[in-house]
């Protein structure tokens, strides 16, 4: 006897059950199958980690949770695709495939060219829906802007309250981390993957924790509860985008209409500035949607060779682990290395340090960052680590003073002390550059550099003028102003037509202390 047909549902960076229409139309159109598979080849590559998979257990556990509540359940398997697919189609007949549109990396691209012939040849169909403000194919950035706002403004997929599933269906089990070589993460504090929390942390930051976003974001002392944490809900889509951007608009509204005595003024502004990191999230992934290349070279190709053949391990591996001699540089890391998260304006300071400072590749150290960024997004990731290297061409390089970022953003030592304890008796006067103290006062404090802490790795002054003097070098030329237009046309952020670079000079060279968070945004972690 043929078997019933079924409707598979295939999860990737979508795991949820609100908004979410492949699911919805699935339900609505026969018994469903909602199917997640873990790819062995996939967590193999050096940019997973296993706090990446822990998340993601936890947010199919909630996801299974929710889809039992409704009579449906969740399918799991381990394995390639299109592979899997083709064992499930062994015993069960595919009606059709669902999806969501992924901006992945490249081995999820060529995947899902693998499925789609796959598909063809099966005569499958596959319906893949879009699920933020990316779009595909886009023929140019050319009003971009109001499609994806015309996006976030359309209705909210409903919730299925009844899903129908087969009888007789193998539907697997939750894989260990050591079945795919992961060994347990040695990370102490790391957000909760799921639906239910990423509802609850958009809720606490709209109506509690948002107050002061525009300000605290900045500083590693007040981001880690100012900044919204949605960052990983947004990226292992455990929430919409749309879904956040529907509720920040109904929570400008409620202050806007509410009475001005009762309602704190800095709202407003909070999210304001929120409300445009939503956008950047998704026109940095467009970058990658539309040159998947990125992930590997550089966007402006006029600086092959840049940095290639000057790679120091040595250099690399002390910027890892967070012992560069550089307070800010150093508790950043180690505080990436132990919670998986820090703020957007420090993830640009330990890029810029890496390229500019110690002249290593963005390629291995993007890698590197990607593995303990638990929000890892392949389009903002690799859009940005170019960016703060100074190969797009179109962007204004900006190189920070580690002494002044501690001075602006952590004085007292508050943050730079919980992760780097070797230098809690210092004085905060000698905190920026605790190389600088006298011998007699090191003695005092316990802290003897080149002992008990390194000295700088490289000195910030001379770092910073070969830096510029070698992007310059480049940078000035015609062939690089030639080219900084023709990828202006591809990735450039506009809002009206055809607005290309009318100047015949090069984007400029900022050293930076301190810059304005509107004209940097921080996309990856909202």
């Amino acid at each position: 006897m043929p078997h019933a047909p079924i409707q598979l549902v295939w999860l990737k960076r979508d795991l949820r059950l609100d908004d979410h229409r492949p699911i919805l139309e699935a339900c609505q159109t026969g018994p469903t199958v909602v199917l997640y598979v873990f790819e062995p080849k996939l967590w193999a590559m050096p940019e997973m980690d296993r706090s990446h998979f822990d998340f993601i257990v936890e947010s199919l556990q909630d996801l299974s949770s929710r889809l039992c509540k409704i009579g449906g359940r969740l399918a799991i398997r381990v394995g390639e695709l299109p592979e899997v697919l083709i064992d499930i189609a062994r015993t069960a007949n595919i009606a059709s495939l669902y999806s969501h549109e992924e901006t992945g990396n490249g081995f999820t691209y060529e995947r899902d060219q693998r499925v789609a012939k796959w598909a063809r040849q099966m005569g499958i169909p596959w319906l893949q829906f879009s699920q933020n403000g990316v779009v595909r194919p886009l023929k140019n950035r050319n009003g971009w802007a109001n499609l994806w706002q015309t996006r976030m403004n359309t209705p909210i997929a409903p919730t299925p309250t009844r899903m129908v599933i087969p009888s007789n269906f193998d539907w697997g089990g939750m894989p260990k981390g050591e079945e795919l070589g992961l060994a347990p993460t040695r990370k102490t504090i790391l957000q909760i993957g799921g639906e239910s929390q990423a509802n609850a942390t958009l809720d606490s930051f709209l109506t509690i924790r948002g107050l002061n976003y525009r300000k605290g974001m900045s500083s590693p002392v007040t981001a880690r509860e100012n900044c919204s944490r949605l960052s990983p809900y947004l990226a292992w889509g455990c929430i919409s985008m749309k879904t956040a951007h529907q509720q920040l608009v109904a929570r400008q509204r409620e202050i806007r209409e509410g009475s001005v005595d009762s309602i704190d003024s800095r709202w407003l502004g909070s999210l304001k500035s929120f409300s445009s990191r939503l956008a950047w999230h998704c026109h940095f992934m467009q970058k990658l949607e539309d040159e998947p290349e990125l992930e590997f070279q550089n966007i402006s190709r006029v600086y092959d060779g840049l940095r290639e053949n000057d790679f120091n391990q040595e250099k690399f591996e002390a910027w890892t682990i967070g012992k560069t001699g550089y307070p800010m540089i150093d508790a950043c890391m180690r505080a990436l290395n132990e919670t998986s998260w820090i703020n957007f304006r420090m993830r640009a300071m330990l890029m810029s340090f890496a390229s500019n400072h110690l002249w290593l590749h963005w390629r291995p150290t993007a890698v590197h960052l990607a593995k303990h960024f638990l929000d890892f997004e392949p389009g903002i990731h690799f859009s940005q680590c170019q960016m703060q290297s100074g190969t797009t061409g179109i962007n204004t390089i900006r190189i920070y003073s580690p002494a002044k970022q501690v001075i602006d953003h952590d004085p007292s030592g508050v943050f730079i002390t919980q992760f780097v304890p070797e230098l809690a008796r210092v004085p905060a006067e000698y905190l920026p550059e605790p190389h600088r103290m006298p011998l007699d006062l090191q003695s005092q404090v316990g802290c003897r550099i080149g002992r008990d802490y390194p000295f700088p790795i490289v000195d910030h002054r001379k770092a910073y003028k070969s830096a510029q003097e070698k992007i310059f070098a480049i940078r000035q030329t015609t062939s690089a102003i030639a080219d900084s237009k023709r990828v202006f046309a591809k990735h450039g952020s506009r809002k009206k037509r055809d607005p290309l670079p009318k100047s015949k000079k090069a984007p400029g060279f900022r050293q930076l202390s301190l810059f304005d968070d509107i004209e940097d945004p921080g996309c990856s972690n909202v």
